[in-house]
């Protein structure tokens, strides 16, 4: 983080910063598995339930961010991040099993993708999350990242008793065509047509993290992915970075006044 952003979160009792060692990423998969195995009833091949560490094949080629309560000496929050040059050694992106990213390879624009973002519960609706996303924009800065991109999960896999939150997504905050990527196993978010929409009530249903993106200016890809070996309903968000850029201080102003 820059030493402004280093100070607002000293100041406010964290240490936001990439992992710098097996250790720190390993106390970034516990929070993950506290939140995405044992919250949320996720698995996957490589979840080690002995050890309480929820991880996968693309965990050694992603920089982590972590946000640490320097009090407590504990990492309350976690980002994964793949650069492009990261994900041609890894061989792909990781959200590329869900989502044709063609759209986004072709722009021959920077990319990067975000993924594994969770906090601890004790900390949602804090400064926690504001603070990662200040390390975040350091870190597009940093290595020119011009589009932000990953999937963010609804919990469940019954798109019917999600039609509301897709609906509106689809109806109101669907990517322009040139950040268009549309899920592979396409499950339609056009569920209810907008005109018998209650948006206000549609939007109450949408996850914290994903009305974070779409003030920071995200949009949403094109259908759906059910996932579930996760019990989630997944869609890919989209940003440009110079969105990220312009709308972040105001939030992280009002995030530091919280």
């Amino acid at each position: 983080m820059t030493v402004v952003g280093q100070r607002m979160a000293a100041a406010q009792g964290f240490d936001v910063r990439l992992a710098g060692s097996e250790d720190e990423i390993a106390a970034a998969q516990r929070l993950r598995y506290d939140v995405f195995v044992e919250e949320l009833g996720g698995d996957g091949p490589l979840v080690d339930h002995e050890n309480r560490l929820e991880r996968d094949r693309f965990d050694p080629y992603f920089d982590h961010l972590i946000a640490t309560d320097t009090n407590r000496g504990e990492v309350v929050g976690v980002y994964r991040l793949l650069r492009d040059d990261q994900a041609a050694r890894a061989g792909q992106f990781y959200s590329e099993d869900e989502y044709d990213l063609s759209q986004l390879r072709n722009s021959g624009r920077r990319l990067m993708e975000l993924g594994r973002s969770c906090l601890h519960p004790d900390y949602r609706g804090g400064p926690a999350m504001f603070l990662l996303w200040q390390g975040l924009a350091d870190y597009v800065r940093q290595h020119g990242i011009e589009v932000l991109f990953g999937v963010a999960s609804f919990h469940g896999t019954d798109p019917q008793a999600l039609a509301a939150p897709l609906s509106l997504l689809h109806h109101r905050h669907l990517a322009p065509e040139e950040l268009r990527v549309r899920s592979r196993a396409f499950q339609s978010m056009d569920l209810i047509p907008e005109a018998d929409l209650d948006r206000r009530a549609a939007m109450l249903e949408v996850p914290a993290l994903i009305k974070g993106y779409l003030r920071l200016g995200g949009f949403v890809g094109e259908g759906a992915y059910v996932d579930h070996d996760f019990n989630t309903t997944d869609i890919c968000l989209v940003m440009d970075s110079a969105r990220l850029n312009a709308r972040q201080a105001g939030l992280y102003t009002r995030a530091g006044g919280a």
